[in-house]
């Protein structure tokens, strides 16, 4: 009996890997390129693609899917359907599950979100212009234009995921992870001794990212140099990067859940990678909040509304700066 099952069981993996073999060989070139995407298991932010619906808006929506999970490859520098973007990345590398992932820059409530006020940019925006934004930063790109079906693609996705979720505004997961602020500077130093043991496997020693078959866009995102973020970038705050690395990463290991970074940790990593003294970036043309006032109290770029250094906005500690910033009455932004 015993050996009857052990024979059965063999028989049945057989059969399993057989029909996985038989599937990835019937994958085109262009799917084998392409990043597999990752689950949300939870619930609450997880929605099924196969219920988008059919018709012309339904369209939009899976292209606008397909273009989160494989922007490069679509309008990137080699872009089959124009070259917009001017690096190789993907929307998803920051927002995971294509923007439904908890504590992963989520997008659930983005389309009813704008126009919105952006500091950054002195100035309401539309959910068009937001985009063009990630398009023209993060991916050093040139702006999608606003009649281009890329554009309509995007925000139709945007409003699929919108109204498909039952996600109120106050949810847990919309906004970053919530972590305490260390009590000490964020320290490249120490940060660089964690990426060499648990990030440079993936992002590589000089993190340069790994390239996806054929050189057509990342498995893992470059984190600094010629094609990462530019400076300037929400990935380019220390306060906004460190809860997201110990919400996301070593990727496939940690979770909002079960975090692998300390918060310190998370702090020092994102201080390593965002050190603009040893990893080169792109250049910016321009800096930006133009009110002084309502800088983010990480940004790393004067003048600022308070004497801290540029060197403890970006590094910190951070809650000194909080304070002087209450003691005035003024808004703390970060």
């Amino acid at each position: 009996m015993k050996q009857s099952c052990v024979i059965f069981a063999f028989c049945l993996i057989m059969l399993i890997s057989l029909q996985f073999i038989s599937c990835n060989e019937n994958k085109s070139e262009v799917e084998k390129i392409k990043p597999t995407a990752t689950i949300n298991t939870d619930s609450l932010f997880y929605l099924d693609s196969s219920r988008i619906p059919s018709g012309k808006f339904g369209d939009a929506v899976r292209y606008g899917r397909e273009l989160m999970f494989h922007t490069a490859y679509y309008i990137g520098p080699n872009g089959i359907n124009g070259k917009y973007t001017g690096n190789k990345m993907s929307c998803t590398n920051c927002h995971q599950d294509g923007g439904t992932k908890p504590y992963s820059f989520n997008l659930q409530r983005s389309f009813q979100n704008y126009p919105e006020y952006r500091a950054r940019e002195g100035k309401v925006l539309s959910i068009a212009e937001r985009l063009n934004n990630c398009i023209t930063h993060p991916h050093l790109g040139k702006p999608l234009p606003l009649d281009s079906k890329e554009m309509i693609a995007f925000i139709s996705y945007l409003k699929w995921i919108s109204d498909s979720s039952n996600i109120e505004a106050n949810t847990p997961g919309l906004k970053n992870f919530e972590i305490p602020f260390p009590k000490r500077a964020a320290s490249p130093e120490k940060g660089a001794k964690i990426f060499v043991a648990n990030c440079a496997r993936c992002h590589g020693k000089d993190g340069e990212g790994l390239m996806q078959d054929k050189g057509e866009t990342y498995l893992y995102p470059p984190l600094w140099g010629s094609k990462a973020y530019q400076p300037g970038s929400s990935m380019h705050r220390i306060i906004k990067l460190a809860p997201w690395l110990m919400a996301n990463m070593p990727f496939g290991i940690a979770t909002h859940e079960k975090p692998f970074l300390s918060s310190e940790e998370a702090f020092d990593v994102a201080a390593f990678i965002n050190d603009d003294s040893i990893h080169a970036r792109p250049p910016v043309k321009e800096f930006q909040y133009p009110n002084i006032e309502e800088k983010a109290i990480d940004y790393d770029r004067g003048p600022f509304a308070d004497s801290f250094s540029e060197e403890r906005h970006k590094y910190g500690p951070y809650q000194p700066i909080i304070d002087y910033w209450k003691s005035k009455e003024m808004r703390v932004s970060y």
